[in-house]
């Protein structure tokens, strides 16, 4: 496979660090590139190493205003609920052609729609596109999958969000995930989902993450509001938990 050198080096410069995932759901106030362009200025002020971005317009905002290395996405939201995340190899060519540095493509074992296994499209995306690829998972044996498929970094964004119950935002993060498989992959390892605290996020790397990604927590205000109205309520009446959904993937 052949990489841009400065695309090879990408990885190795997000050790230790936050990437921070810029997003906003469609019909939210905040789902306007300006908008998204404008948080990712914010939040690359205090040091983060990456951004996690959703769509190529996006992208292309964000690219023009901020230098930091971009994890490209693109969320197809079905039917069904479930959200695929670069579920083809022409949608992986827009994100790249919009500025993403990285690819971050569904790895799980959900079945897919299009003809092209994991492995095949890792192998395009690398060798057509000369990028590295981010495989998000749910479970332990997916992250062992996507390592054999030639993967560059194992994500665990999606645990806690393929199979019901859904994981809610007051739920603690999967750190056993990180840890197991932190301990036998030859490849980085990237916590996500659920890191709503500074504390959360150390005791990733402690767990033996190569960087934390965060996003509900930093840049969905809606979100953050969310969690204290909750907090609030559950302390003066009784109630159920707001319905879990994956929303925040």
């Amino acid at each position: 496979m052949i990489y841009n050198p400065k695309k090879k080096n990408v990885i190795a410069g997000m050790k230790g660090g936050l990437i921070v995932s810029v997003q906003a759901d469609e019909g939210s106030p905040l789902d306007n590139p300006a908008i998204i362009s404008a948080l990712a200025k914010s939040v690359a002020i205090p040091g983060c190493v990456g951004l996690r971005i959703n769509k190529p317009r996006n992208i292309i905002a964000v690219r023009t205003a901020v230098s930091l290395p971009i994890v490209g996405i693109y969320k197809i939201y079905r039917e069904d609920g479930r959200v695929l995340i670069t579920p083809t190899f022409e949608i992986a060519r827009m994100l790249v052609e919009a500025g993403a540095d990285i690819v971050a493509l569904d790895a799980t074992d959900y079945p897919r729609s299009p003809s092209e296994t994991i492995p095949e499209l890792v192998g395009r995306i690398q060798s057509e596109l000369g990028v590295p690829v981010m495989a998000d998972i749910s479970t332990f044996e997916e992250g062992l999958a996507a390592a054999g498929a030639g993967v560059e970094i194992v994500a665990t964004t999606l645990s806690g969000y393929i199979r019901k119950p859904f994981a809610s935002l007051y739920d603690p993060p999967d750190l056993d995930l990180v840890n197991r498989l932190s301990e036998v992959l030859p490849v980085p390892v990237i916590a996500e989902g659920r890191y709503n605290t500074p504390e959360l996020a150390c005791k990733a790397i402690q767990a033996g993450a190569n960087a934390v990604v965060v996003g509900s927590a930093i840049t969905r205000p809606g979100s953050i509001a969310e969690m204290y109205v909750h907090a609030l309520a559950s302390g003066v009446t009784s109630g159920d938990e707001p319905e879990r959904t994956n929303a925040f993937i």
